[in-house]
């Protein structure tokens, strides 16, 4: 890649116990995405802290990366990336998370926007010393309609349990979602891949 290339990080958690948990969702969109546009295979990069994929959507050249440390370090990634202005983070890091504020399955696009107590975004703000930069969204609430205040220890056994076969199907088409919204923000710019996915029923 003679360009640079466009970052994008889909968080969750390394190891084959965590591959299909809630908490999951970011990584298994990028690997949705890896697949569907012929991309390379995954490889560690240990610099980088993650495995990483390559290609081009929409002509730009992109890396997708897997952080291999835990959710909470998520930053090390980033950090490693040594992007070397604010206006860069801005233009070329995205990052697709799962998150417990919205519906499971349901996806959307944000902008600079607060962290929500989302312990992976925590890490990587704290890294780009900014929020400036794009995130894709998935929902993995469950119907019981999960609150911020339960415990810890709670919240971390929904993130990291298993999933109903329902629930399965569910994120799965959030999933799917989310690599397409990662698409479009590529193809069409932010705000035209915000009101096409936003306004998707």
């Amino acid at each position: 890649m003679n360009k640079k290339p466009i970052y994008i990080l889909g968080l969750g958690n390394p190891g084959a116990e965590y591959a299909d948990t809630r908490h999951n969702a970011g990584r298994a969109a990028l690997e949705l995405l890896a697949h569907d546009n012929n991309f390379s295979s995954f490889k560690e990069e240990k610099k980088l802290q993650a495995l990483v994929s390559e290609g081009y959507i929409a002509k730009k050249p992109v890396l997708l990366l897997l952080p291999e440390t835990f959710m909470n370090n998520s930053g090390r990634t980033t950090t490693a990336l040594k992007i070397p202005s604010k206006k860069q983070i801005t233009e070329r890091v995205i990052v697709v998370h799962d998150d417990l504020d919205l519906p499971l399955g349901t996806v959307k696009i944000m902008f600079n926007r607060g962290t929500a107590g989302h312990k992976g975004i925590e890490s990587i703000v704290r890294s780009l010393k900014t929020k400036e930069f794009t995130r894709i969204r998935i929902g993995i609430a469950k119907a019981s309609d999960i609150k911020k205040s339960q415990s810890k220890a709670i919240v971390h056994k929904i993130v990291t349990g298993p999933l109903s076969p329902a629930e399965k199907t569910v994120l799965k088409k959030g999933v799917k979602k989310a690599a397409s919204a990662v698409e479009a923000v590529l193809c069409y710019g932010l705000s035209k891949a915000m009101n096409a996915v936003h306004s998707e029923k």
